[in-house]
């Protein structure tokens, strides 16, 4: 089975900056860092309302850190010209609401309609990868294909965070979605709440090539250190491609 790429998502380390002003703890000096450990990639995701990663961030990643960046944008106006300039090597088109603590699901690409595929278009015309966050559904799958996609993140949210008696029929249903990505041509990525105990069952799915974690990532750094835990995070990555 081939290797299943890392994408370190940063934002929190913005987080946590923000909540007390000033410049530091450095999103641009975390993606370093996980580059350094080991890391395949770095995702950020620039929201409306700047909440944690802001333009210059993101601005200073894409020029000064050696990664393959991952763009998380709503699909607007703006996020496209910031994409079209800075033209990251990849971009995830996500649902973004300005109520919510966090991304809550998959953006419902059949009902988003000829603007989320003019914006696919425009996106993959100036050479960007783009990935559409989606749920395991294989309706939507298909519409993420017949916009021009060239690739799904799979919306994991709902797995991390089930009780374990109750994963299974979570992971058998990203199992088929990710089959279904792979019989439509489309790359497939897994991402949302993915943690220590979480992420190998998801990298075990052989169309899986990359999965963006952040959260539990950043958190768990407090105990343990960025690099320790990008470097563990690799290797059950590792041990679940093998196994």
């Amino acid at each position: 089975m081939r290797p299943m790429r890392l994408s370190v998502n940063v934002d929190h380390v913005a987080t946590l900056r923000n909540a007390r002003g000033g410049s530091f703890p450095c999103p641009v000096e975390a993606a370093r860092t996980v580059m350094e450990a080991g890391a395949d990639g770095v995702t950020v995701h620039l929201r409306e309302d700047r909440r944690h990663i802001r333009d210059r961030d993101l601005e200073r990643i894409s020029a000064e850190v050696p990664a393959r960046l991952n763009f998380e944008m709503a699909a607007t106006e703006e996020m496209i010209g910031i994409a079209l300039r800075l033209r990251p090597p990849a971009c995830c088109i996500v649902p973004e609401k300005r109520q919510e603590l966090t991304t809550e699901g998959g953006l419902d690409v059949i009902r988003a309609g000829a603007p989320l595929a003019e914006a696919v278009q425009r996106l993959a015309g100036a050479g960007i990868e783009v990935s559409i966050f989606v749920e395991a559904d294989a309706a939507q799958i298909e519409a993420c294909k017949r916009i021009g996609a060239q690739a799904i993140e799979l919306h994991t949210g709902a797995y991390a965070d089930a009780a374990p008696d109750d994963r299974p029929q979570h992971v058998a249903r990203l199992k088929a979605g990710a089959e279904a990505a792979a019989a439509h041509g489309l790359l497939c990525h897994v991402g949302h709440g993915l943690s220590y105990e979480t992420v190998g069952a998801v990298a075990a799915f052989p169309e899986v090539e990359e999965a963006s974690i952040g959260h539990f990532l950043i958190g768990q750094s407090v105990f343990e250190g960025l690099p320790a835990v990008v470097r563990r995070f690799k290797a059950l990555i590792a041990q679940a491609r093998v196994g």
